[in-house]
């Protein structure tokens, strides 16, 4: 054993050690780990930020962006409330949410799969009458079993496709759908596995304290839009769809005259507006099952459209008096009379009144053009959902939202209010405030921060609002599905075809410019740009050759598939108690490694590289998705591999045959 050697096994040994501790969180371990190899000469100081410009590197900060605007966009909620049964039994519905989740993290971000469904699935669980724990952990592991079945599904997928183009052989990294054959085949017997017994298996545990907290229901107004899915349809109808949502109609607005108490056989029309009252998710939902629309958006959209329409009879306007003097300047030159006509007379009017009406003219055109700047401000930041509580002294009790001017003077939306259960029988817009009502705002977060403190309202804790925008859903959902078409066809490698879908994103707006940034897991790019020179020096050293020599030689006796086996399984392991990004960089070399001493195919071992980083199901630290559901689900750190256990065996048991079927010794 050489110096080199030496040198990189310990500080693998070190980095390791501080991965299980838990103390440091991963991407300074793999950072230390990173310049602890430069110091002792192992990696060469002008390749030691290399990694930050691998593509499997840039492959997952793009995949991050994009799975960000299926979820800003509202898509996943939209396809959770098409896809998943209403009055199903515990069964289908398990198969359902988990198969969901399944399909989606193969396409997006496993751990924003996850956090997406998380409300679904505690809905679920109060209907099922069942604990929110036995609802979680199955939707857990699904996401966590669909995010092997694609490249982009998981960052274990894309390090070990990275790892088999620097390998050298001529065979490129893994395309799209190679991952599959074997990953579909785990993931299906998994989920088959949880949703007929695993589940039963989950400890049932007490309500989970981290629920979102319960603030009431709000009162808001929706406008039903021409030939939209609610236009004609009666009241009877409308509130069977609602029910759903755990919305209801408390009143109705047609021709600004309120009917309190509408009869259910009434007709709705194109440009009646709704007044409902529901929680957020069940405005959400009702938004998207009937196509309603919020009036406060709406009668934006409709000033929008006055406003263009007022530009363009101005410039037509423009364009006929350009085209009578023209005429008049013609005729003019040829010596003909002139032909504009003489002005009428005016109606006397004091000096005094003639510079009032201008004052007040310049005055209303200045206010016109400060409303369309806030408009347009507004339209270019990143629109979120806010929920303030009015305190006793704020400005705005006593006083409506008409009365505050609120679109135009602040740029910021009322949505809704909650006011401990009572109902009103008020416009939302003509609605007096009140000390202690809970509002529904929407407008820019930094606006809505600037409104909070100058009105004297105090924000709630936040929490993810979304109301869905079905054009930027269908944008978002095109743009990844773009991205992913023109990675399979080969027209571009996979890091440039989804920056391209993140550019194309940000320009559509499918993305808040904002949130581009943000929604980059940089603890994770961290980790990964940092352990891939780690990785390529133990390769450059002959420390992965060692290691795999001494395997095979010890554990392995030399057999290929008893080899196999046990690279599916040391991963498996070192992925519950460690990142499984940090798990698949460091076995990928001694997969490589181990496969070259036996002389065997290295797709196979690298693709058992592949399931066992994606297969953390013991520990709440193995997965970000683990984690998410131990407040929630109220576990303990030994509750997980109660389900775990037996479905890692499960997985070992379908995975090593698959392997060695396809992907051939």
């Amino acid at each position: 054993m050489t110096g080199d050697q030496i040198a990189i096994i310990a500080i693998l040994a070190l980095a390791m050690a501080a991965f299980l501790s838990g103390r440091l969180r991963h991407d300074m371990v793999a950072m230390g780990a990173l310049i602890a190899c430069v110091a002792a000469g192992l990696v060469p100081s002008e390749e030691a930020f290399a990694g930050f410009g691998h593509p499997a590197v840039i492959t997952v900060a793009c995949v991050l962006v994009l799975s960000r605007g299926l979820q800003t966009s509202g898509a996943v909620d939209v396809l959770a409330r098409t896809v998943l049964p209403d009055n199903a039994g515990r069964t289908l519905s398990l198969a359902a949410l988990t198969g969901l989740g399944a399909a989606l993290s193969g396409f997006m971000n496993n751990v924003g799969a996850m956090a997406l469904l998380m409300p679904v699935a505690l809905q679920l669980a109060r209907r099922l009458d069942m604990t929110p724990g036995r609802m979680l952990m199955p939707l857990a592991f699904g996401t966590i079993l669909g995010g092997m079945t694609t490249l982009i599904g998981t960052p274990p997928n894309l390090i070990v496709s990275g790892f088999r183009a620097s390998a050298g052989g001529g065979g490129g990294s893994f395309s799209m759908f190679d991952f599959a054959p074997v990953g579909l085949a785990v993931a299906l017997a998994g989920l088959a596995f949880i949703v007929t017994i695993g589940w039963r298996l989950v400890p049932i545990t007490r309500a989970a304290a981290g629920e979102a907290f319960e603030v009431g229901s709000y009162l808001t107004e929706v406008r039903v839009e021409e030939k939209g899915k609610a236009d004609g349809m009666n009241l009877y109808e409308i509130e069977a769809e609602l029910d759903k949502a755990a919305a209801q109609v408390v009143g109705m607005v047609r021709g600004g005259l309120r009917v309190s108490a509408p009869r259910g056989n009434r007709r709705v029309q194109g440009g009646d507006v709704l007044v409902l009252e529901a929680d957020v998710e069940g405005i959400a939902e009702a938004l998207s099952k009937l196509d309603l629309t919020l009036e406060e958006q709406a009668k934006a959209r409709d000033e929008e459209r006055e406003e263009k329409e007022r530009v363009r009879e101005e410039e037509a306007r423009r364009e006929e008096d350009e085209q009578r003097r023209r005429e008049i300047d013609e005729a003019a030159s040829l010596g003909d009379v002139a032909l504009e006509p003489e002005p009428e007379p005016a109606e006397p009017e004091s000096p005094a009144d003639g510079e009032g009406d201008a004052e007040k003219g310049e005055a209303g055109e200045a206010a016109d053009a400060d409303a369309r700047e806030v408009r347009r401000d507004t339209e270019a930041e990143e629109v979120v959902l806010r929920e303030l509580v009015v305190r006793p002294e704020a400005q705005l009790v006593g006083r409506s939202a008409r009365d505050l001017a609120l679109r135009s003077r602040f740029g910021v939306n009322l949505l809704g209010v909650s006011r401990n259960g009572r109902r009103s029988t008020t416009r939302l817009r003509t609605l007096q405030l009140q000390s202690g009502d809970l509002l529904l705002m929407q407008g820019p977060a930094d606006v809505l921060a600037e409104f909070a403190a100058e009105t004297g309202c105090v924000p709630l804790a936040e929490r993810e609002l979304r109301i869905p925008d079905k054009r930027k859903a269908l944008l978002a959902a095109g743009i990844l599905g773009l991205s992913i078409l023109v990675t399979v066809i080969g027209l571009l490698p996979a890091a440039v075809s989804f920056a391209a879908g993140v550019l194309a994103s940000m320009l559509l707006r499918t993305v808040p410019l904002r949130s581009v940034y943000t929604a980059v897991d940089w603890p994770v790019v961290v980790l990964l740009a940092a352990l891939i020179p780690v990785a390529g020096a133990m390769e450059a050293t002959g420390t992965a050759e060692l290691i795999a020599t001494f395997l095979v030689g010890t554990l392995a006796q030399g057999h290929p598939v008893a080899a196999l086996a046990m690279v599916l399984v040391v991963t498996m392991f070192l992925s519950d108690v460690m990142n499984n990004a940090a798990t698949a960089a460091v076995m990928c070399p001694i997969a490589i490694g181990i496969a070259a001493t036996l002389g065997v195919n290295p797709d196979a071992f690298l693709m058992a590289v592949a399931i066992g980083a994606s297969c953390a199901f013991l520990t709440p630290i193995g997965h970000q998705n683990n984690t998410l559901i131990l407040g929630p689900g109220g576990f303990g750190f030994g509750d997980y591999w109660r389900l775990g256990l037996p479905l890692e065996l499960v997985v070992a048991a379908v995975a090593v045959p698959m392997l060695l079927l396809v992907w051939p010794l």
